[in-house]
């Protein structure tokens, strides 16, 4: 009488993944591996795979449960789109996976975190007191978000009225685009710390698409918008900041350099800015607050034998293996590195197959390869709805721009570059670069190298 629903494929497919990786523990709860990736992150899913394919394609595959990947994490998010929920693009549900799902069945999941590094024996040690041998380890942990750095601010992120936000978090980036909509009138606050972040543009992509927001809805006279950083300059690279100091002249958004927030009071509804040069502190008012956190290496790492005197995984600019030649099996990548360039996903684009060259020559033959990384990484830079600046740089700040002789200067803000961040990359990104098929510049070809 009833017919019988069949589950879509997909679900089917899914279901089958899962049974096959619980039924097979014993790549999980070995001791020892040839490939420890740690962190499932954008650096972790892409380079595990590249590294597998890699070995396969010269002749060479590991076996299933040769690379492991340890992280505890439940979803993997796409975090450059969490600027389009705020903005009002996209919903932040849409750009998450289950971390597992995302895993090849080939490559073991781990889902413990690190505790600590011995890398004098080639170990680590994990969150369930387990020790993990390795042949050679890939740091890929990302960053750390110090939400407590700035007084009041989890606090006032919790609040739904307090009118504070921030596109860097899954949890509070769509709260953005709720505080964005729902100001009617006053001031807007945009803010940017002192030193390293995640995607150094973010803190402004969204004060631009808030600007443009309130300028096509009849708000604009009466909102005053204000960008408050930490840095010296708008951007890092003399020849985007420029064309963005004039932009925000032209439109009329304030800008104060030098200025880290460090505490907010959401009853007074005031912010106090601590003045990087001499210490001074002063209130500013305001009636709605984007704030972007100070960020750092992880816990884990700083202090360990394997990073620097900050933190960061002390690795070859060129060659992303480790700087002290008795930790050569070991290699970073991403946010957790000392790379000395802007900390973006484009960035592991192009990191990502110069270490695994190089990895796979090292195990191969006792050397690294001859791949290079130039620091290659990009910016998408919004700066309204339907316009983005493409910002293209390399080690110390050249601009090194893909599609300038095709379509003009990147510096100058496009409707091509805004659908390649708002449709195509977001597309790609799941279908490609998870899988550890997408080389940024080069798409879907796999760089060559000497």
């Amino acid at each position: 009488m009833f017919a019988v629903r069949k589950a879509p494929s997909a679900l089917r497919r899914r279901a089958t993944a899962n049974i096959a990786r619980w039924a097979s523990t014993d790549a999980q709860t070995k001791d020892k591996y040839r490939i420890l990736v740690l962190g499932g992150g954008s650096g972790g899913l892409s380079v595990a795979q590249q590294l597998y394919n890699r070995f396969k394609e010269a002749g060479k595959p590991l076996q299933e449960g040769d690379i492991a990947i340890v992280d505890t994490a439940e979803f993997h998010n796409y975090q450059p789109g969490w600027t389009l929920v705020g903005a009002g693009l996209k919903q932040k549900a849409s750009l998450r996976r289950p971390l597992g799902e995302l895993i090849p069945l080939h490559i073991a999941h781990i889902p413990e975190k690190v505790v600590a590094f011995d890398p004098a024996h080639n170990q680590i040690r994990t969150s369930a007191q387990r020790t993990l041998a390795y042949d050679a380890l890939v740091v890929a942990t990302g960053l750390q978000i110090n939400w407590g750095a700035i007084d009041g601010l989890s606090k006032a992120l919790a609040d739904p009225s307090s009118g504070v936000s921030s596109i860097y978090s899954y949890e509070t980036c769509d709260k953005t685009w709720t505080d964005i909509e729902s100001l009617r009138a006053g001031r807007a606050i945009f803010t940017q710390p002192q030193g390293v972040i995640k995607c150094a543009g973010a803190p402004q992509k969204i004060m631009w698409m808030a600007w443009d927001r309130y300028r096509t809805t009849g708000r604009g006279d009466k909102i005053k918008v204000d960008f408050i950083s930490g840095m010296p300059t708008m951007f890092s690279v003399k020849k985007y900041s420029d064309t963005l100091d004039a932009l925000r002249v032209e439109r009329g958004v304030g800008g104060w350099f030098g200025r880290n927030l460090v505490a907010v009071d959401t009853a007074n509804r005031k912010a106090v800015f601590r003045n990087v040069a001499d210490g001074t502190e002063n209130a500013e008012d305001y009636t709605l607050l984007h704030v972007t956190p100070p960020m750092g290496p992880l816990d884990v790492l700083k202090g360990s034998p394997i990073a620097d005197a900050v933190g960061w995984v002390d690795v070859n600019k060129a060659t992303l293996q480790h700087s002290k030649p008795e930790f050569g099996n070991i290699f970073a990548l991403g946010d957790a590195s000392s790379l000395p360039t802007s900390k973006t996903t484009a960035a592991i684009t192009g990191q990502a197959p110069v270490l695994t060259e190089n990895l796979f020559h090292f195990l191969d033959s006792g050397k690294v390869g001859s791949a290079v990384y130039d620091g290659y990484t990009s910016c998408p830079l919004l700066t309204g709805y339907g316009e983005l600046m493409l910002a293209e740089f390399k080690y110390d700040l050249v601009p090194s721009e893909t599609f300038a002789n095709y379509l003009g200067d990147q510096a100058i803000p496009r409707r091509a570059f805004y659908h390649l961040k708002k449709d195509f990359f977001p597309w790609a990104y799941f279908n490609y670069y998870v899988k550890g098929e997408w080389y940024g510049r080069s798409g879907l070809v796999r760089p060559k190298f000497p």
